[in-house]
């Protein structure tokens, strides 16, 4: 009973670990199809089965802003407060383009492992 449970332990980490790094190239995607508000970013994952909460999507969002791939600007809310609608800047569709690239040769290369795989 502990061998499986501490495997399944490990595994949701590895998993979680998995998602939060292709999660950069997923919000670089989103906003890259249209300007984006946090919410609607969080929505898009959620939509996909990528759950992403407020506390990580914010820094996530702060961080690719202060690298220069993403620019905000605020816009008046028909129910609320103004929002804060992200877009990819040059750099980020630069960025966006070679984390796709990077992504797609990955995928071809753990697949290429995978169906390889005796087990």
């Amino acid at each position: 009973m502990f061998c499986i449970s501490f495997v399944g332990m490990k595994a949701e980490k590895t998993k979680a670990q998995m998602r939060k790094g292709v999660l950069e190239l997923c919000i670089l995607s989103i906003i890259g199809q249209r300007d984006a508000y946090a919410s609607d970013i969080i929505e898009h994952l959620k939509a996909s089965d990528l759950i992403v909460v407020e506390g990580t999507l914010y820094p996530l969002l702060t961080r690719l802003k202060n690298a220069g791939f993403l620019e905000y600007q605020w816009q008046e809310s028909k129910g609320g407060p103004p929002r804060k609608y992200y877009r990819l800047t040059q750099s980020g569709e630069e960025m966006r383009e070679t984390l796709k690239e990077d992504w797609y040769k990955l995928q071809k290369q753990v697949n290429q492992i995978l169906e390889n795989d005796s087990v």
